[in-house]
Order: structure tokens, then sequence, then C-alpha cells
């Protein structure tokens, strides 16, 4: 009998119980949304961490504030007793409840069995974890952080342990779309029928989708060995359509006297100067042309298209997000020291004038170039502007949503990044914004992405890319 039993218990399933982090909450404040039928729980350490982060103007206070009031909602009028043993979480107001919240509090003293040293915040909740664990074996208690020496530590105290990964579309860097797909040879050879069409000046050419690979979307490039290079302009289950983009009238194209150096760049620009183009995120290694390109096509755009009427530049300033305030100068004065990468970009397409200070100068009062820091553009709306967001890679899905919001109408919305050079603690190549854009918006009808190869900046950076 007892053997019977033991095999039973041993099909059912393990209830699992996951314990967020507070890094998840301000990576994504939606979180404890995202788990489905599983019970959530929050120790009171986040609770105390999320109160002493939800102060001040920086995108980080903003998710705490965030994930504060969802907490909040969630828990609406509940005893504390059901607080502890778990809210149903209600996904809309017909939804049927799905998973529970519960807040964790500090064991009791006769419980209490600390691994390590509880002058941590993240090792007092992962003694809590323990005691947990110990406290009910029917279930498997999983921490969710994106903290990886966290998540070491948990595991060498015998927890389970994972990072977040619900907003994360690819699991390796290199599934990324390039924005191209590029043909050894000729890429006509894989063509058994094309029919060519002359359309308001243009050429177009109707393909069979069936000879076309699978990982294909509106406006990818399609370039070959040959010189040929084409972009998806209609595609659906029946048939492509490709526009024909001739290699020398590419690269003669220009922005601000600025010429392209490679295809890469040619495409880039193609998509920048696009008016049915609203978003274009360009990636690719330091020196490869993104700022230059995208500053470049929205001066000539403003200036000598009238298309738009400002620039908006932002970054996002982790380092320092709550020191600004405290800089001397104007908002633009003192967005200078994150903001230079645009300032010197301006200069480097007037070194060769004759009065370079006067050409930048006209150019910062003529297409009306604004620096705005990222903690200070939300609920604001920007109509008719390109809007020019640096270093993309060092924001959270959650902050480029909040940002790419910020386009009104007429707008455009370059992002620039390169996931490479990733500078915040909790972010990945995997799990940033920029990557997390980027295949959000992949055959998005008025959306385009293109990573650019090569380091045109010098010889130098070229050689220091490849070997440093």
């Amino acid at each position: 009998m007892d053997e019977q039993q033991s095999e039973t218990n041993a099909s059912v399933p393990l209830k699992k119980s996951y314990i967020l982090d507070t890094n998840v909450l301000i990576h994504d404040p939606n979180a404890v949304l995202n788990f489905e039928e599983h019970r959530v729980i929050l120790p009171m350490t986040v609770l105390e961490e999320l109160d002493k982060l939800k102060s001040g103007k920086s995108a980080v206070a903003a998710d705490c504030r965030a994930a504060i009031r969802l907490i909040d909602q969630v828990l609406g009028s509940a005893q504390p007793e059901e607080v502890r043993q778990g809210v149903p979480i209600r996904r809309g107001p017909q939804a049927a409840s799905q998973g529970t919240l519960s807040v964790l509090m500090d064991p009791l003293v006769e419980d209490k069995q600390d691994f390590l040293s509880n002058e941590l915040n993240d090792n007092r909740i992962i003694n809590q974890l323990v005691v947990l664990q110990a406290r009910d074996i029917s279930s498997k208690v999983i921490l969710v952080t994106k903290d990886i020496n966290m998540r070491l530590k948990a595991r060498a105290c015998g927890l389970a342990a994972e990072d977040y990964h619900t907003d994360q579309l690819v699991s390796d860097i290199r599934q990324i779309s390039k924005g191209y797909l590029h043909y050894p040879g000729s890429f006509w050879s894989g063509v058994r029928q094309v029919d060519t069409q002359q359309h308001l000046g243009r050429t177009l050419h109707f393909l069979a989708r069936q000879d076309l690979p699978a990982a294909l979307y509106l406006n990818q490039f399609i370039c070959d060995e040959e010189g040929f290079v084409a972009r998806v302009c209609e595609l659906n289950a029946e048939r492509v359509v490709l526009e024909d983009l001739p290699r020398d009238r590419l690269m003669m194209a220009h922005a601000w006297g600025l010429k392209p150096r490679n295809l890469h760049q040619a495409m880039a620009l193609h998509l920048l100067q696009d008016p049915d183009v609203h978003l274009v995120s360009l990636t690719g290694p330091a020196g490869s042309g993104k700022t230059i390109l995208a500053l470049a096509a929205a001066i000539e755009m403003i200036i000598e298209a009238k298309r738009y009427n400002k620039i908006i530049a932002t970054r996002s300033t982790p380092p320092l997000a709550e020191e600004l305030g405290f800089l001397p100068g104007t908002e633009e004065e003192k967005m200078d020291p994150w903001l230079g990468a645009i300032s010197d970009n301006i200069e480097a397409l007037h070194l060769n004038d004759e009065s370079p200070s006067g050409s930048i100068d006209y150019v910062r009062s003529k297409a009306n170039i604004q620096f705005k820091a990222l903690n200070y553009i939300r609920g604001r709306s920007f109509q008719r502007a390109v809007i020019l967001i640096d270093e993309c890679q060092n924001l959270t899905p959650h902050q480029m949503k909040a940002i790419i919001t910020r386009a009104g109408e007429g707008s455009k919305v370059v992002c620039l990044g390169n996931l490479a050079q990733i500078d915040t603690p909790y972010l990945s190549p995997t799990s940033s914004g920029l990557t997390y854009m980027t295949e959000r918006f992949k055959g998005f009808r008025h959306g385009g992405h293109m990573q650019l190869e090569g380091v045109p900046r010098s010889i130098l950076a070229e050689y220091a890319e490849v070997h440093l």
C-alpha cells in the first residue's frame, strides 16, 4: 500500500512557487502577472527595496512605482491572512483567477536556519526560501532573479533559481535578424519564375513564396554577390514582392553631404529616409556609423525636405540618473556628457566647412535639435519629430516601450545601439530592450532594422574592434 501511494505521489507534478527578486520587478513591473496558474511570492525584503527606490524621476523609480501600484491592485482589500496564503490574480475584468500572489514574512525564530549571513538582502531572501522549501516539500520553490550571482548562491543552498525569461524572444543573440539576407553567388539561381513590372518609377519583382526562405519579413533586404539588391515590400502566403534597388543608386545616395561607405550603410540610409518607415533600429559595432547616419538623415529630412520639425535626442543615464538635476546649466548642458556622441557627429558632418562653428550653430538652430533626459519625457508626446534614442542596448523592454510610445503624429523613431556594450548589471544581449523591440517589430509594415557591418570610423578603430 505504501509503495503504491509513493508511486502515485511521484506521478503528481510538484506545485511551483515563484519568488521574485526586486530586479525582476524593475525590469518588468508587470512581472507578477506572467506566471500563469502558479503561486507568486514577494519577500518582504523586496517590498522594502521597492520602497527605498521609488522616489525620484529616474526610470528605475518610475518602474518601482508601477510595480507597487500593480501589487496593490492585485492584493486589493485582502485580509492579512489572505495576503500570506495567497490572493487570486485576476487578469482582466472577466478573466477567471489564475495563480495567487502572496507576501513572505521573515521566518519564525525557531524555524531559522541561516545558511548565509543576513547582512545582505540577497542572503536574507535566500535564507527565507530555504526555510520555505523545508516547510512545504509538496511544492517546488523557484527563485526568479536577474542577478547571476544570486542564482549561483541560491543553487549552492539547494534551491532552484532561474532568470526572468518572459520577455526574452530569442535564446541566442545569433537568432536576431540582421535586416538583410545575403546570397552567395546569384540570388536568381534559386528562383523558378518571376514576373517583373514597372510601377510608378519602381521595378517590382513578383515571386512565388516557396522560392524564398521561411525567415522573411517586410522591409527586409536581399542582396547577392553579383550586385543585386532588393527590399521586401509585400509578403503573403502565396507571393513575395521585391522592390529592385540598384546598388549604384544606393551607394550614391546622400544625406546632408554624407554618403554611405558600404552597402549596409546604404541600406540603412534607405530606411532612414523612407517616409513610410516610422521606426528604424540600427545595431552594429562601435564606429560602424549608426549615429552619424541617423543624424545626417534627420537633419536632411528637417532642413531640406521639411518633413519633420525637430530632433529629439535622448538616452538613458543609469549611473547618474538621480544626480542629473545637480549638474549646472540648462537641460541641454546637463545632457551634454551623455549625448556627446550626437554633438561629436554634428561636428564631424561640418569638419570641411569654411566656418565649422558657424555651420554647427546653424544646424542646431535650424534643425531644432533638443537634448532630453529619458527620465523626464514620460507622459509627453512629440509631434512631427525625429526621435533619436542612443545606447538602446541599456534599456529594458518596459523602458523601450515607454519611450517609443512618446512618438506622436508624423514622428519617426530611430533606435541606436551595440549589444556588445551593455553597461547595466541585469541586462544581457538576449534580454535587452533593443533585442526585444527588434524582434517585436520584425514584419511591421512601418518598421525596419539593419545591422551595420565593418568599422568605417578609422583603420585604427577597425583593427581594435577585431583584435582587442
